[in-house]
This record gives C-alpha cells, structure tokens and sequence, in this order.
C-alpha cells in the first residue's frame, strides 16, 4: 500500500509541472523593458499671474523603466490585462522658455486596464489589439529650480482619467509557456499644472501627457 501511495505522489509531482507550463494556460505574466514617452505640452492657459512670454511652451521627459503585465485569457482570442509600473519625468521649457527646468520628479502610477483581441496565426505568432482606460496618479512633483526662480513655491500636477490604445505581439519561444513579446500603447490623457506663490495661484495650465508607452520582454502562460 505504502509503494502504491508513493508512486501516485511521484506521479503527481510529475504531472504538476506540466500542467503549471501550459502554453495555452488562462493566466499570462510579461516582464518587460518599457520606455514612456510623453509629450506634456500645454493646450491652455487657464491662469497667468505672472506673464508667460510668447511662444512659451514645455516637455515632459522620457523615463525607460522595467514593467509587469498580468494577462487572464477569457477565451483563446479575448483577454484582459493590467500592468505595474511608475515613471519619473520632469518638465522643462521649449520655446521662449527653452532650457527652463519647471518641475523636478514628478512620479506617473497609471493604473490601466485594456481589453485584448488575439488574431491566431500559423506558427504561434499572435498578434493582438487592445483598447481599454486608465487613471495617472502622479505624485512627488517638485518645483524645478527656474520656476523656484520666479518665486513659485509649490507646484501640482492633477490626477485624471483617460483611455489607452494597444498593440503587440506574442511569439513563444518552447512549448512550456515561455515567450517573447513586444507592445505599443497610446496613452490619451491631460493633467492640470497649478504653480502657487505661497496661498495664490501663479500659474494653470492644460498639458496633453499622451505617452507612447513601448515595451519588450519575457512572458510566461500558464
């Protein structure tokens, strides 16, 4: 009996790997190098005390940053996905106000979730598109030393929601659930940048973020 028991455990020990490495498997993990390139100009000036030059504009700088993305297949073509990550960028002046560092490390959580179509090919190359929403937090924003300069004294960057486009690719490397994928979102969001001198407000503005968001990596189905 003891003999029987034992080689039903090895059995299962054996079989449970197998099953955990299924490349058709619901539950999809990336990990990914991602490089977030937004734009950050400004679309409008709601408050101006004190007198943007003509011309004057800004940028938000990229951040290249490691990601994860879980994925639960609903069905062989239908997914859902998330993602985890957080971005530093800073601002800086274009234009008029070229050079001009205007917000030091201001820190984008985006928290999304996009629904996934998978187009199924001949030699497990799948390509898929996406679309879903997505909330920026952002926090940590500092004044940059150039508006410090002109005696702003703290600076905001409002949380909003948005919406995201997708695509990508997936291609598996063995039959254990390991593969490589690339994949390209279009983030559509703006943020309100308020600069305040002590109690009064400074300077708002509109700024459009609408990172491509680029990313390569490992993935893992099972």
């Amino acid at each position: 009996m003891k003999a029987h028991i034992a080689a039903a455990a090895l059995a299962a020990l054996a079989v449970t790997p197998a099953a955990a490495q299924d490349p058709n498997g619901r539950f999809q993990v990336k990990a990914f190098l991602t490089g977030v390139l937004p734009d950050g100009e400004i679309t409008e000036v709601s408050t101006d005390a004190i007198g943007l030059p003509a011309g004057s504009q800004v940028s938000a700088t990229d951040s290249y940053v490691p990601t994860v993305a879980i994925e639960y297949f609903l069905s062989p073509s239908f997914s859902v996905e998330t993602i985890c990550c957080v971005t530093p960028h800073d601002v800086e002046g274009e234009g008029a106000l070229s050079g001009a560092a205007l917000i030091d490390d201001a820190v984008i959580l985006p928290a999304t979730v996009t629904a996934k179509y998978h187009f199924g090919m001949d030699g497990g190359f799948k390509p898929y598109l996406g679309a879903g929403l997505t909330h920026f937090f952002i926090f940590d924003e500092e004044v940059g030393s150039d508006a410090a300069a002109l005696g702003a004294t703290e600076v905001d960057l409002s949380d909003e929601l948005g919406f995201v486009l997708q695509a990508g690719f997936d291609v598996p490397i063995n039959d254990q659930g390991l593969g490589f994928s690339v994949d390209a979102k279009r983030y559509f969001v703006d943020t309100t940048a308020t600069f305040s001198a002590g109690s009064a407000t400074a300077l708002q503005t509109e700024h459009a973020l609408d990172p491509w968001v680029i990313s390569a990596g490992l993935s893992y189905r099972f």
